[in-house]
């Protein structure tokens, strides 16, 4: 990690975003980045209610034995496989499950799993950082915001600045880690990365402030957003009048 990068970011965001928090980050690795090992959960957990303590400050690294959650577990890689009768917990349930109806049926969500990718991660840690808290040595993948609507529309429009493309940024459905690991990792192994806006998924919600969704963006996608905040809406008196209702 360039230092001298995260530190004028900081510089910039405080300027610009005033107190809104940093953002964290996440990179995956062979070794443990230095982070403290995430607990081994007794029972069920969710990947973004553990995320509060990184936004916090504590540097967090996460195997497959560190995420309990079936589905987490699929979409981070630590897996290729889904809990048995998954189309049936997405859906309509049945005599064994209650269902989470988030698609209509079970054949709805067959279709639906056929169109997910699986990360090519086998083997690697998962490592979270707040990013005021990276060092040299990390080299983050994608940095993901938990964003006010004022916060997410500078960040939405900063992301668009240097193109001419409007869809720079998409909303896929799906669950909460999705939004915020699996597509934007996806998207860091592309060569045009797009930002993802999520955390729309219900049962992700009660692992948030109100009023917050995320913006995850490929670090190499949010370099260059860096590199052009201020010659961007940022310096101008639109966005001024915003970062007063920012406070």
């Amino acid at each position: 990690m360039d230092l001298t990068l995260r530190d004028t970011f900081i510089s910039l965001w405080e300027k610009y975003f005033g107190n809104a928090d940093l953002p964290i980050t996440f990179y995956y690795s062979y070794a443990d980045g230095g982070a403290n090992w995430a607990d081994k959960p007794k029972g069920w957990s969710c990947i973004v209610c553990e995320l509060a303590r990184v936004r916090e400050g504590r540097n967090l690294v996460y195997n497959a034995e560190r995420v309990t959650c079936g589905g987490g577990r699929r979409y981070l890689g630590f897996t290729d496989k889904m809990r048995p009768g998954f189309e049936y917990f997405l859906s309509c349930g049945n005599k064994r499950m209650e269902g989470e109806r988030y698609l209509q049926n079970p054949g709805l969500v067959k279709e639906f799993m056929k169109s997910q990718k699986i990360l090519p991660v086998s083997g690697m840690n998962l490592v979270f950082k707040r990013w005021d808290k990276l060092e040299e040595g990390d080299d983050p993948d994608v940095v993901i915001f938990f964003a006010k609507p004022h916060v997410l529309s500078g960040l939405f429009t900063l992301a668009n600045f240097d193109q001419s493309e409007p869809n720079g940024t998409y909303t896929p459905f799906g669950s909460g880690c999705t939004s915020i690991i699996h597509h934007p990792y996806l998207e860091s192994l592309s060569d045009k990365p797009r930002a993802v806006i999520g955390m729309f998924d219900p049962s992700a919600r009660k692992c948030v402030p109100d009023n917050e969704l995320t913006f995850a963006i490929p670090m190499k996608r949010f370099e260059k957003m860096i590199g052009y905040m201020e010659e961007s809406f940022l310096i101008t008196d639109t966005w001024s009048t915003i970062r007063k209702r920012l406070k």
